[in-house]
């Protein structure tokens, strides 16, 4: 998978009329006055505007320190067998917000498996969401970025078609696994319905819900632009994912 960004800010503000008063010795008082103005001179501005600079990579430094402190502290699942249970994502978008998940491991343990192991290793990072069709869902994951991609491994697709017992039905905030026509193909990409879809129940495997967020999927579904039936999304009109963290 791959991971994610930060800045480091450094700010170094030389003061030319320091260097102008650093003499090793003061000889008269006239010399030393001289020196003064002729590094005023030479400064041309530059100690205010750094002093400038200083206070706006500050401000931006406050700003992302408090993005980060809003963001949800992240566990390791341990995915070296499937998982059972219920467990909680939350996934940062670009400009958008956050989208809070719920992952129901008991009915798709494969599934919520492989999905926590691409979060675990930054996988979705900088992924985008590039099939958006309004009343119906949005669709992620690709490395591509076209829907041709995926993860190196794939899943047993969890549904009644398939041979596994799978009571989630494809309402509105269902989150579930795209796949190609076989059955077994799924691997990185998920979708999240927008709209009842109840005709999908048996056909894919559905693994949790939205939990918060989805007046944010309202939005996307709502604003897209698709440029062909299929309703992919031009790439830089994809919304970015930043960040998915597994909260529990």
């Amino acid at each position: 998978m791959r991971h994610k960004l930060l800045a480091v800010l450094c700010v170094t503000a030389v003061s030319a009329s320091l260097l102008g008063g650093c003499g090793s010795e003061k000889k008269t008082e006239e010399k030393e006055t001289a020196g003064e103005v002729q590094g005023n001179e030479l400064s041309d501005g530059s100690d205010e505007e750094a002093e400038e600079e200083t206070k706006t990579e500050e401000a931006a430094s406050e700003e992302k320190s408090s993005e980060d402190s809003s963001k949800a502290e992240g566990v390791t699942l341990d995915v070296s067998k499937p998982l059972s249970g219920t467990h909680h994502a939350e996934m940062i978008l670009k400009d958008y917000g956050t989208i809070k998940m719920e992952l129901d491991a008991d009915t798709a343990p494969l599934t919520v498996t492989n999905f926590v192991k691409l979060v675990q290793e930054d996988f979705y990072d900088g992924l985008t969401f590039h099939r958006i069709i309004d009343d119906f869902m949005m669709q992620g994951g690709d490395p591509e970025g076209n829907g041709t991609g995926g993860a190196e491994e794939t899943v047993k697709g969890e549904f009644s078609n398939n041979g596994v017992e799978n009571d989630i039905s494809h309402t509105k905030g269902v989150i579930s696994m795209a796949r190609s026509s076989d059955y077994d193909s799924a691997s990185s990409q998920f979708f999240i319905v927008q709209a009842d879809s109840t005709y999908l129940d048996g056909d894919y495997a559905a693994f949790g819900h939205v939990t918060e967020g989805m007046d944010i999927v309202d939005e996307i579904c709502k604003n897209a632009k698709p440029i062909n039936s299929s309703g992919l999304v031009d790439t830089p009109e994809q919304p970015v994912i930043e960040d998915i963290v597994i909260v529990d």
